[in-house]
C-alpha cells in the first residue's frame, strides 16, 4: 500500500474524492485568473480606438499596472499563505479581483481602467501560489507533476474564455459586456470555494515535512541555493516572455494584418487555446505519469525539446502574410506554450521545502508576469510605434516587433537544459522526488 493510502486509511488527509475536488474547483479559480487577465487581449483595439491611445500607452494601461501590483503584492501574500489559511486567501483574491474586473467595465477614461487593472493585479496576487500549494498538499510528490499539468488546464480554459467567450460578448454588447462576462461569475465562485472546501494539513503528504516558517530573506537565498529551481523559475519566466508574450498581442496583429473583427480574430485565438492547449495539458499530465518520466532530468530535456520545436512555427506565423499559414503555425506554437506549466510547477513545489513552497511559486509567478505583463507587452508596443514612425502603428510595424520577440523561445530551452545539470542533487537536499 502507498503512503498516500496508509496516509488516507489513518485518517491524516482527506479521502481522494475530496482532494480531487480541490484539484478541479483550484484548475477552475486559475482559468478565471487567466481569462480575467487577458481578456484584454480580445479587446485591446476597441480600448485602443474609445481612449485613443498609441500602442506604447494601450500597453501601459492593459499589463504592466496589472503586473506591477501583482508582482510587489505576490511575495507578501506568498509569505501569508506559508503560514495561514489559504483556502481564504485564494477566496477573497478571486472575489476581489473579479469585483474590479467589473469595474474595468464600467470606466470611462483612462485613470478609471487603470485603477480598475490596479485593483485586478493586487487581487489576482493571491491566486497562484496558494493554490499551487494546496493542491501540492493533496497529492503525494510522485504525483505532483500530474495533478500539476491538471491544474494547469486552467490555462487554456481561462485562454478559450479571454478570445473566444469575451470575444463574443464584445461583438454582441460592446468591449464592456467581455468585462462583466468574467468578473461577475468570479464572485459568485469565490462564495463557493468558501462554503464547500476544507484547508489540507501542510506538507501532509511529503517525505520531509517541516513545521517552520521562514522569513523573506530565507526563502530567497535558498532558492538561490537551489540551482535548479532558479533555472526552472526562469525558463518557465522566459517562456511567458515569448509565449504569452506572443500570444497577447495575437488579436489585434490579426485585426490590423487581415482586417478581422474582434469576435473573428477572438474565435481562431480561442479555439487553438481551447483545444490545442487542453490536448497539450492532457499530453503534459500523461506523460508525467509515465513510470520512463520519473527521472527530473528527463522532464526537463523533454520540456527544451518542447520550447525549441515550437519557437520555428512562433517566428514563422508572425513571418507569412498568409493567414491560412498563420493559422497553421498558430495550432503548432499556441498549444506548446502551455506544454510547460504543470512540469514547471511541480519542479518547483518538489525542489521547495513545504513551508516555503508558496514562496517559491509566487517567486516564479514575479518572474513570469515580469517578462510577459510588462517587459513584452510594453517592449512590443514600444517598438510598434518607433518602426511605425510619424504615421502611428499599423499592421507591418507590429508584425516587426513581434518578430524580433520571437526567437526567445531558444533563451528559454537553455535555461531548462541548464536545470537538467543539478536537479537530481537539488531534489535530494530537499527529501524530494522527481516528477
Amino acid at each position: 500500500m502507498s503512503s498516500d493510502a496508509i496516509a488516507t486509511a489513518r485518517g491524516e488527509v482527506a479521502p481522494l474524492i475530496e482532494r480531487w475536488y480541490m484539484l478541479v474547483v483550484m484548475c477552475v479559480v486559475y482559468a478565471i485568473n487567466i481569462a480575467a487577465r487577458y481578456v484584454v487581449t480580445t479587446v485591446f483595439e476597441p480600448i485602443r480606438l474609445e481612449l485613443k491611445l498609441t500602442d506604447t500607452a494601450a500597453a501601459f494601461l492593459t499589463g504592466p499596472p496589472l503586473a506591477l501590483f501583482y508582482v510587489s503584492c505576490g511575495i507578501p501574500i506568498a509569505w501569508l499563505a506559508d503560514r495561514s489559511n489559504r483556502r481564504n486567501i485564494v477566496a477573497a483574491s478571486l472575489i476581489v479581483w473579479s469585483g474590479f474586473t467589473v469595474f474595468c467595465g464600467t470606466a470611462s477614461s483612462f485613470l478609471e481602467f487603470l485603477l480598475g487593472r490596479i485593483g485586478a493585479g493586487i487581487g489576482e496576487a493571491g491566486a497562484t501560489p496558494p493554490s499551487a500549494s494546496l493542491v501540492s498538499d493533496c497529492f503525494p510528490a510522485g504525483r505532483r507533476a500530474m495533478a500539476l499539468s491538471v491544474f494547469a488546464l486552467g490555462a487554456p480554459v481561462g485562454a478559450w474564455l479571454a478570445s473566444d467567450v469575451a470575444g463574443a460578448a464584445a461583438q454582441r454588447y460592446g468591449w464592456r459586456g467581455a468585462f462583466y462576462a468574467l468578473g461577475v461569475p468570479g464572485v459568485l465562485l469565490g462564495v463557493l470555494l468558501l462554503a464547500t472546501l476544507r484547508e489540507p494539513k501542510r506538507g501532509q503528504l511529503d517525505a520531509l515535512a517541516a513545521d517552520a516558517r521562514a522569513g523573506f530573506a530565507e526563502v530567497l537565498i535558498f532558492l538561490w541555493r537551489q540551482r535548479a529551481a532558479f533555472h526552472v523559475i526562469m525558463g518557465a519566466g522566459v517562456c511567458s516572455l515569448w509565449g504569452w508574450g506572443l500570444v497577447w498581442w495575437t488579436p489585434t496583429f490579426l485585426l490590423r494584418t487581415y482586417g478581422l473583427s474582434v469576435g473573428e480574430a477572438g474565435a481562431i485565438t480561442g479555439h487553438i487555446h481551447l483545444v490545442g492547449g487542453i490536448a497539450a495539458s492532457v499530453a503534459a499530465a500523461w506523460l508525467m505519469s509515465r513510470p520512463f518520466m520519473r527521472s527530473p532530468r528527463r522532464v526537463l530535456l523533454a520540456l527544451g525539446l518542447v520550447t525549441a520545436g515550437a519557437t520555428v512555427p512562433s517566428i514563422i506565423a508572425y513571418w507569412t502574410h498568409s493567414l491560412a499559414l498563420a493559422r497553421l503555425m498558430f495550432w503548432v506554437y499556441i498549444p506548446a506554450i502551455y506544454f510547460f506549466i504543470g512540469p514547471c510547477m511541480a519542479l518547483v513545489a518538489n525542489l521547495a521545502p513545504s513551508h516555503m513552497r508558496a514562496g517559491f511559486t509566487a517567486w516564479s509567478g514575479l518572474v513570469g508576469n515580469v517578462f510577459n505583463l510588462i517587459v513584452a507587452v510594453q517592449v512590443v508596443g514600444i517598438l510598434s510605434d518607433s518602426f511605425a514612425g510619424a504615421h502611428g502603428s499599423d499592421a507591418a510595424s507590429l508584425r516587426w516587433a513581434l518578430l524580433l520577440l520571437a526567437p526567445t523561445g531558444f533563451w528559454a530551452t537553455w535555461h531548462f537544459y541548464r536545470a537538467a545539470r543539478t536537479v537530481d542533487a537539488d531534489l535530494e537536499r530537499v527529501g524530494g522526488h522527481g516528477p
